[in-house]
């Protein structure tokens, strides 16, 4: 289920425009919240460009995203080596640097697209892949205007990214399946755990995941189910109800022992605020959040007196390369792929996607939505694959799920820790005056 956040800008581009007629440039940057495979999508933006060599020009990327165009903080990702670009492949976060940054409207900050066309006219950039979630594609689908309310020769292509799940059209989105993976194996093992303490210690573990509106990452959790443990999970999409919540987790506990709670950070009470709400904001505008596990497992030591153990997986379910899911790794480098390819082939304002064929043997292909459709909504998890007691998730779920996180791509290791790329990064010799982001 897809819902619009707002209206996206009328004056869309066409899905097809005129590749620049001379050789030029790529623009390429990375937005929002990173991932362990947003650098597989740059290796396979800036591999396949450098094979079209007579078509292409350099890939500068954007240091710190579409800051770094905004400030002609440019890198010249052509500095880097082969073996280096080859890397990114194994390599988790953004290499170039992100940022939470969303560009308004062309009428509420004309300034801004001016000198985004000012940057681009000054190192000759005619194609524009910017790798990010939903608020990056509405940024994605606003730049891709700019050749036709500027009058200048621009191909913006979108590359999918973000780990909840939650871009339109696309089966998914590459970071969940890995995200996926890290969560599922972690409520695993730390389940384990719980269980072998159970009888003289703690009874309740609470795990919260990321995952504002949909609950796809809470959902991974579900797959623990099937290897016989009691689970609870707190969706997003289902509003949460304190008495049962607390009768199910009881019930469990007297059943098995013990049970282990996954929470997402976007589940919230009737009236819609967040049980982890802060009360502040992030860049975008969005409630910040990050508490709900210590809040819901209080509320079970209050309400049933079980002794618990909490935690916040963060930063680690997005960062964690060294679990991440071959399907995603895969996937995630054949749409920074596709994005070159579609650019070469004179489309606009659109995003490779992944086009599911069929689940067992698991089968998909690479497909292209329109910016317009995708900017500014969001995918829910749909009811049929949340259980009907809305604690867990039903097998069509689990079908969904069991691919998305299937196989392993380790890096490579040294002295026991991974081996991670970390790139030159050098700076593009600016050519214009220093210009301000508000």
């Amino acid at each position: 289920m897809a819902t619009k956040k707002t209206a996206p800008i009328k004056a869309a581009s066409k899905a097809k425009s005129k590749a620049p007629i001379k050789k030029m440039n790529a623009f390429y940057a990375q937005s929002g919240g990173v991932t362990s495979v947003i650098n597989a999508s740059a290796c396979g933006v800036i591999e396949t460009a450098r094979l079209h060599k007579d078509k292409i020009g350099k890939v500068f990327a954007g240091r710190n995203g579409i800051i770094g165009a905004l400030t002609e903080d440019l890198i010249d990702t052509s500095k880097e080596s082969a073996s280096s670009i080859a890397a990114l492949r194994q390599t988790p976060s953004g290499a170039f640097g992100s940022c939470r940054f969303k560009l308004k409207s062309l009428e509420a900050n004309k300034v801004e697209y001016e000198r985004l066309i000012e940057v681009f006219k000054a190192h000759n950039i005619g194609y524009f892949f910017y790798n990010g979630g939903g608020d990056s594609a509405d940024t994605c689908f606003k730049v891709s205007q700019l050749s036709k309310a500027m009058n200048y020769p621009l191909q913006a292509i979108h590359v999918p990214k973000t780990v909840d799940n939650d871009l339109p059209i696309t089966d998914c989105c590459p970071g969940f399946g890995s995200v996926a993976k890290y969560v599922a194996v972690s409520a695993l093992e730390a389940s384990f755990d719980v269980r072998s303490m159970c009888k003289t210690s703690t009874k309740v573990f609470v795990l919260e995941v990321m995952g504002r509106h949909a609950g796809w990452i809470a959902a991974a959790g579900g797959l623990i189910e099937d290897h016989g443990i009691p689970v609870v999970i707190l969706f997003p999409e289902i509003v949460f109800d304190q008495k049962k919540f607390l009768a199910r987790v009881d019930k469990l506990v007297k059943e098995h022992g013990y049970c282990t709670v996954v929470v997402s950070e976007g589940c919230h009470h009737p009236d819609g605020t967040f049980l982890a709400e802060q009360g502040s904001k992030d860049a975008f505008g969005h409630a910040q959040l990050g508490g709900a596990a210590p809040v819901v497992a209080n509320m079970v030591k209050e309400a049933l007196g079980y002794k618990f153990h909490w935690a916040v997986a963060d930063y680690l379910q997005r960062a964690a390369r060294h679990i991440a899911s071959k399907t995603d790794v895969q996937q995630a480098y054949e749409l920074g792929q596709k994005a070159v390819e579609l650019a070469l082939a004179g489309k606009n304002a659109v995003m490779p996607t992944v086009e599911r064929i069929s689940d067992v043997p698991y089968k998909y292909k690479i497909g292209v939505a329109d910016l317009a459709k995708v900017a500014n909504v969001e995918k829910f998890m749909p009811r049929n694959f949340i259980s009907k007691d809305g604690f867990g998730i039903t097998d069509k779920c689990k079908k969904y799920l069991n691919p998305l996180i299937a196989g392993e791509d380790y890096p490579k290791y040294k002295n026991g820790l991974p081996v991670y790329v970390q790139l030159k990064n050098v700076a593009v010799e600016k050519k214009l005056k220093k210009f301000d982001v508000k």
